[in-house]
């Protein structure tokens, strides 16, 4: 009977079938040099999950079973591997590296197929150099470390090869206490054990460091509001409440000196030659002490901060990577960035103009990553297709454009709500695509998360993960950058209101369809996907967690529709059942948040709840 393909993530570039397979008996021998000893230990290990016994040796007799390890830079790529399976022979070929990714695939093809493994061969190289992942452990949000651990093992089996984990205040500097006291941070003995546990999986921990933007957590402190670029604060150029101080002022030589003093603290806890230095997003930028230098010499005074960050970037012997938001809109000012300075381009719509901004940084010989993300912040339970379409873009013009990675990022905005697995559908889709995106044409997502990921037995959980996810649809896709069910909880009953008479005065494209029946019909598809999550058999110790993350997020949005029902005068809809039905979720919030992160920044996030409980009272006439 012939076995049927191997389902594999990532997809792998050539696979060819070759016949008659090989049965491994219970015993054998794993044949490897001793600088490969870690990824044998990785095969031994997926050899005992498949009920197998198999001893490390780096020689033995070729007539008992055995499996070899050969150490070879000539594959063709330094990332590269080849795995062959004849009824005699279970070769893997390729570097240090390539060869820990031919064991990833030998244990994906062992989870599928145990011992009778099918005879054929994989040659395989990936479309891009780095293949990233960055997780904003900066709003609210700091992981644990046994939920890092976890989490760099699965995408370290998905052949991601760069973690980043964007730090805005949540890194224990010493001589800053007073910005990171609330916030649980990582310490430098932290990143000494994940930065060692990432070598040893091929994973480049790269340092990330906000520089000049999103710095409020520490302007808001006395002792450093007068670096701000507006010290009194801002109004957004989105509209909504006055804001508190976000933005270095670029051309104040103190505010260099507190960047380097960071820099100097922070880069010897990593090994990476990289290092991100932010600088998106600086929304005071010109509007107060540049103003003037602004006016007269516009982008200009952002680049020569730049340049200032690169030289002391290149003092401690790292290359530089910054977000690459701001000078593209200054064309004309990117052919003088630094030419080893590596622009972060980003975007997080499915239709964000990867095309045209790749084109600019390519023309000026500047090297790029393209930075998509997992959609799944501002929304609770995920964006699927916008997601999906958004990373399969970053992949289609980086290899258009010749981008060097691809960065697929995770943010937490507004109190980071969203529970950590519903960013793994697109985890999963972005190792896909940036290891191979041809070959990833026609991957079963659904089912490669079930067997890779979730390893849900009933073939539950992925599609379940990828429809809860596409619920965004029912009300309307147009949410740019979240979803109408998950802005909701953070918005009065005027602001609904005010939003709801505002649409329909606005371009087609960006209309979202918050009616009665849709909000009914988002209602009754969460319910209807969420029907089988408890018959899900998910072969993880987090299987529980998972269950409960998931049931959570789809109440909160469930939740998020009844409010608009209620606040757009639906009269089945009363405050005090919202309000009674919100507390317990609180609550639930609280215990899965601390069941994967640290506490610093769960009363922040909680508090953003506060202000519909304030509505409920008020609608209730309390």
């Amino acid at each position: 009977m012939t076995q049927p393909a191997p389902l594999l993530l990532p997809p792998p570039r050539r696979l060819t079938r070759t016949g008659d397979g090989l049965t491994l008996a219970p015993r054998g021998h794993i044949i490897a040099p001793p600088a490969v000893l870690f990824e044998a230990q990785t095969l031994q290990s997926a050899l005992h999950a498949a009920g197998l016994d198999w001893s490390l040796a780096a020689a033995g007799d070729p007539a008992t079973p055995h499996i070899t390890l050969v150490l070879s830079e000539l594959v063709g790529h330094p990332q590269g591997y080849r795995l062959f399976i004849s009824p005699h022979s279970l070769t893997l070929t390729g570097s240090a590296t390539g060869l820990f990714y031919a064991v990833c695939t030998l244990r994906q093809l062992l989870m599928q197929y145990g011992p009778a493994l099918p005879g054929l061969a994989i040659e395989d190289t990936p479309d891009f150099p780095a293949r990233g992942v960055m997780l904003d452990c900066s709003r609210d949000k700091v992981p644990t470390l046994d939920t890092l651990l976890a989490l760099i093992d699965l995408l370290a089996s998905l052949k991601i090869n760069q973690l980043q984990l964007y730090m805005e205040h949540t890194f224990a500097y010493a001589r800053h206490g007073a910005v990171w006291a609330a916030a649980s941070p990582f310490t430098g003995e932290d990143i000494l054990r994940l930065g060692a546990f990432c070598r040893q999986r091929h994973i480049d921990l790269v340092p990330n460091q906000n520089s000049l933007g999103h710095m409020e957590r520490w302007l808001k402190f006395p002792q450093y509001n007068d670096l701000a670029e507006c010290p009194a604060g801002f109004e957004p150029p989105w509209g909504g409440p006055w804001r508190s101080a976000s933005t270095l002022n670029p051309l104040d030589p103190r505010s260099l000196e507190l960047v380097a003093g960071l820099y100097d603290e922070l880069l010897p806890h990593f090994t990476s030659p990289l290092f991100n230095v932010g600088g998106d997003e600086p929304w005071e930028f010109g509007k107060g002490h540049s103003r003037a230098a602004v006016e007269q010499r516009g982008g200009r005074v952002y680049l020569e901060y730049l340049q200032k960050l690169h030289r002391l970037v290149t003092a401690h012997g790292r290359q530089m990577q910054f977000w690459g938001d701001i000078i593209i809109h200054y064309p004309d000012l990117i052919p003088e960035l630094p030419g080893d300075a590596i622009a972060m381009e980003w975007g997080y719509e499915a239709n964000h103009d990867f095309d045209g901004h790749s084109a600019l940084f390519a023309r000026a010989g500047i090297p790029f990553y393209l930075c998509c993300g997992t959609s799944s912040w501002n929304s609770l339970i995920g964006r699927t297709d916008n997601a999906l379409g958004n990373i399969r873009s970053a992949a289609e013009n980086g290899l258009k454009y010749g981008a060097s990675g691809i960065l697929n990022t995770d943010w937490g905005d507004n109190g980071h709500w969203q529970p950590l697995p519903v960013s793994y559908a697109g985890f999963a889709y972005g190792a896909a695509v940036s290891w191979c995106l041809s070959a990833s044409s026609e991957l079963d997502l659904a089912a490669a998360l079930d067997v890779f990921v979730f390893r849900d037995k009933t073939g539950t959980m992925g599609r379940l993960a990828l429809d809860l996810g596409n619920v965004y649809q029912i009300v309307g896709p147009a949410h740019s950058n979240g979803q109408a069910l998950a802005y909701a909880l953070q918005m009065t009953r005027a602001e609904i209101e005010q939003y709801r008479l505002r649409a329909p005065l606005v371009e087609p494209a960006y209309r979202v369809d918050v009616s009665p029946a849709a909000l009914r019909r988002a209602l009754a598809r969460v319910d209807e996907i969420m029907q089988p999550i408890d018959g899900s058999i998910m072969q993880r110790p987090d299987a529980t967690l998972i269950i409960s993350e998931f049931k959570q997020a789809a109440a909160l949005a469930r939740h998020g529709a009844r409010w608009l029902l209620l606040a757009t005068g639906d009269e089945d809809e009363s405050p005090l059942a919202l309000e009674n039905e919100l507390r317990p979720l609180i609550e639930r919030q609280r215990l899965n948040w601390l069941a994967r992160n640290r506490p610093g920044g769960l009363e922040d996030s909680l508090a953003r709840f506060d202000g519909l409980l304030v509505e409920y009272r008020r609608a209730a006439g309390g």
